[in-house]
């Protein structure tokens, strides 16, 4: 396995401390792969973001995330890349998949956390661009979830998309159904808007 940036000893005595401190259990483990795509879900609660952040620090990982362009000027500019931001210019004549594609293509070890719901509030979609993203350059989708009824929170299966969008979801859909988040009555439905069609 191609090894990512590792955080030091302290970021992971301070994830396990938090994870111990409410009660959670953390389950899973990563893929064999140096670069992949894990989706955050459901995503109901900004206390996702809490519990996400203290899984990268135990599995001593750094994961981007893809940001407007226009977050990334000065004087932040610098500061948001050291947070993992990827700046994504949507007035680019290459749309953001084929950005992030290439993206992947240029690096080794790239990890990218994407909520496919995109809000907080129940929608009857996820946003596709996440599973275009990983079809287009080939990396795997890693599943990651936090379970707020049985304080559990971690990584389940990965895959490379294989292209039968129905296929694919429908193995993200049975993964997640027994899943609920801070908020169940605002989770949305897990089906991409090509599906509605």
């Amino acid at each position: 396995m191609a090894k990512n940036k590792r955080s030091g000893k302290f970021k992971y005595f301070l994830g396990k401390r938090f994870m111990k401190f409410k009660g959670w259990e953390f389950e899973g483990k990563l893929p064999p792969q140096g670069k992949f795509m894990l989706i955050c879900a459901p995503h109901t609660s900004n206390w996702d973001f809490i519990y996400l952040l203290a899984i990268m620090f135990m599995l001593r990982i750094k994961v981007s995330w893809m940001g407007k362009h226009t977050l990334f000027k000065k004087p932040f500019g610098k500061f948001m890349r050291w947070l993992g931001g990827i700046p994504i210019d949507r007035r680019s004549t290459h749309g953001v998949v084929d950005q992030i594609a290439e993206y992947y293509d240029e690096h080794d070890d790239l990890i990218i956390a994407i909520a496919p719901e995109g809000t907080r509030k129940k929608t009857d979609h996820w946003k596709s661009g996440f599973y275009h993203i990983a079809n287009k350059a080939q990396v795997p989708l890693l599943l990651g979830y936090v379970d707020f009824v049985n304080k559990k929170a971690g990584t389940g299966p990965a895959f490379i998309p294989t292209g039968d969008m129905q296929k694919d979801m429908d193995i993200i859909r049975d993964f997640y159904q027994d899943i609920r988040g801070d908020h169940p009555e605002m989770e949305s439905d897990i089906v991409l808007r090509e599906e509605l069609k």
